[in-house]
C-alpha cells in the first residue's frame, strides 16, 4: 500500500470552497483513496496548525466545522523523532526551504512514501531529494 503525505495545501482543498482552488479533483481523489483504504496517509502534527491558521483567517465563520471535518478523517499523525528532525534540518539547509515544508517531505523520506504538494516552488528546489510529487500529477493509478 502506497504511503502518501499530503501537505496543508492538499488538505485545505478537501474542505474549502473549490471556486478559487486548482487541482481540487486530484486532492479529492487522494481523500477518496484514503477513505477507501487504498493508501496509507500520514501527516506531521503541524498540519493542524497550518490548516487551522488558514481556515481561521480566510473562513472564520466556518473554520471550526471545517477543521473538525478534517480531524474526523482520523489521519495518522506522526510526531517528529530525532531521525526525522535530522532529515528536516538537512532539507532546510540543502534546499533553503522552510522547516514547515521540510517536515512533510522528511516524513515521506523516512516512511518511504510520497510527499504530495501543490507548491511548485518547493518541488523545484527540492525534487532531487526524491519522495515528492506535484498534486497535479496525481492519478488514480498513482496509488
Amino acid at each position: 500500500m502506497k504511503t502518501i503525505i499530503p501537505d496543508a495545501s492538499v488538505l485545505l482543498k478537501w474542505v474549502v470552497p473549490p471556486a478559487n482552488e486548482h487541482h481540487v479533483e486530484q486532492a479529492i481523489a487522494i481523500r477518496d483513496a484514503l477513505l477507501d483504504g487504498r493508501i496509507r496517509l500520514l501527516v506531521p502534527w503541524l498540519w493542524y496548525y497550518e490548516v487551522g491558521n488558514t481556515l481561521g483567517r480566510k473562513y472564520p465563520d466556518y473554520a471550526d466545522a471545517l477543521l473538525s471535518n478534517l480531524i474526523d478523517m482520523d489521519m495518522e499523525n506522526l510526531s517528529p523523532d530525532k531521525a526525522m528532525q535530522t532529515v528536516i534540518i538537512q532539507l532546510v539547509s540543502r534546499f533553503q526551504v522552510t522547516f514547515y515544508d521540510a517536515a512533510y517531505h522528511a516524513l515521506a523520506i523516512k516512511q518511504n512514501g510520497v510527499f504530495v504538494t501543490a507548491d511548485a516552488k518547493y518541488i523545484q528546489k527540492s525534487a532531487s531529494a526524491g519522495h515528492i510529487m506535484h498534486l497535479k500529477d496525481w492519478t488514480g493509478s498513482t496509488a
